[in-house]
């Protein structure tokens, strides 16, 4: 397996400038281990995609741009309908940031990605899990001009990890490459490309040429446009829809051995009754004797 890349793919190309700190695309883009006119990946063609009409279909297997910016995050995407050629469907669960459905998901899966049922091995099709990984780029076509459109680019999980195989990079192994040779993912023009060899659509990202220092400062500028932030935010849901409150199941019930109650009686004084006096014996024992002879006469 050959790992020996050039940095750029046009000969003679030489970076105007190394950046003596890395940009926040660049780190957001290595730490992962136009808001209405999109560039779809749909059977292996690169579509420019306006207000959802498909404009324009590319002729060829790659297409050069400039990345301007990328979402904080990998987000996921779970469809609870098989994709049908054509069809335009919508997810009914997805996050922004891989970590907790957003509180907009029409059909939020679980309270936590990391627990949902959607992101076990089989819960797709075959092995494959049935929430996917994807993550959103804005990019101008070729070098950038101050008016340039801002595309937004959805990239699938097989075009983000992976290993650098014959020279093809995915774009985490991309922007760590990059990065590694001192430049920003924004500062070159960036060749994206089918891979041939796969059986679905897969990106491979390559360097072409940098950008002269003009052209990058242009870029930046770009890349903080309303249109690039937008491009790169997950939103599939109205903002004003009431997010599900997931509610855990209650503890069990925990039983402690029954001790015998212990009755404590309060301590009373006794009851002194007092004693009626009897009366005294005015008469002796002859005399009582012989009042009951008397009476028998």
């Amino acid at each position: 397996m050959s790992t020996d890349i050039t940095l750029f793919r046009e000969a003679g190309a030489v970076a105007p400038v190394r950046a003596t700190t890395l940009d926040a695309l660049t780190k957001s883009l290595m730490g992962s281990s136009g808001g209405n006119k999109n560039i779809s990946i749909r059977s292996g063609r690169f579509r420019m995609v306006v207000d959802g009409q498909e404009v324009s279909v590319s002729d060829g297997h790659s297409l050069d741009v400039t990345i301007i910016n990328a979402s904080d995050h990998i987000g996921r995407k779970y469809y609870d309908q098989p994709y049908k050629d054509g069809e335009k469907l919508m997810p009914v669960c997805w996050s922004s940031d891989g970590a907790k459905p957003s509180p907009t998901c029409e059909k939020p899966q679980a309270s936590l990605c990391v627990t949902c049922p959607m992101n076990i091995n089989g819960s797709g099709q075959g092995t494959s899990k049935a929430c996917r990984y994807n993550r959103l780029l804005a990019v101008v076509i070729g070098t950038p001009e101050e008016h340039s459109d801002i595309y937004r680019m959805d990239i699938p999980a097989m075009s983000i990890f992976g290993k650098v195989e014959n020279g093809k990079m995915p774009l985490n192994a991309y922007a760590k490459f990059i990065g590694g040779n001192g430049l920003t993912v924004s500062s070159v023009v960036t060749e994206i490309r089918f891979d041939p060899d796969a059986s679905t659509p897969k990106l491979t990202f390559r360097a072409v040429k940098p950008l002269n220092l003009d052209q990058i400062d242009v870029a930046l500028d770009l890349g903080k446009d309303p249109q690039a932030i937008d491009a790169t935010t997950i939103n599939f849901g109205s903002s004003t829809k009431k997010a599900t409150t997931f509610i855990a199941a209650p503890a069990a019930p925990v039983f402690r051995e029954a001790k015998p109650d212990v009755v404590e009686f309060e301590e009373v004084a006794p009851i002194v009754r007092e004693k009626k006096a009897v009366p005294a014996v005015t008469k002796d024992l002859a005399d009582v004797l012989s009042q009951w002879g008397d009476d028998e006469d």
